[in-house]
């Protein structure tokens, strides 16, 4: 069963917690575009953050039905992976930097 508009915009508003700001600057970082699978030199997640940035600047009453499909994929992506967290110390590791270009900072949790 797919999920409402309202269920979409709760778990996005609850589940990228970097602001635009913090986004635009990680996506230029080495380390942002260090992660991830890539079909032609950039990986999935860091196309999909551009696209994030994108989204967080565009209000809700302006959001098109494939914005709201791509808002979807990325809260079910971040909830997938932050459910396989590592132990230990995430600070330096690919699992952080590979949510953090879907725009979840599980250091801000």
């Amino acid at each position: 069963m797919a999920k409402s508009r309202d269920e979409i915009w709760s778990e996005w508003q609850a589940l990228v917690n970097m602001t635009p700001k913090e986004l635009e600057d990680w996506l230029e970082t080495r380390e942002s575009r260090s992660v991830g699978d890539t079909d032609d030199g950039e990986s999935t997640g860091h196309r999909s953050g551009r696209r994030i940035l994108r989204l967080l600047g565009t209000r809700k009453d302006d959001l098109a039905g494939d914005d709201w499909d791509h808002m979807a994929k990325v809260t079910g992506y971040i909830r997938r992976h932050t459910a396989q967290r590592p132990e230990g110390d995430v600070t330096d590791t690919r699992w952080r930097y590979s949510l953090m270009n879907w725009g979840h900072d599980p250091l801000k949790d």
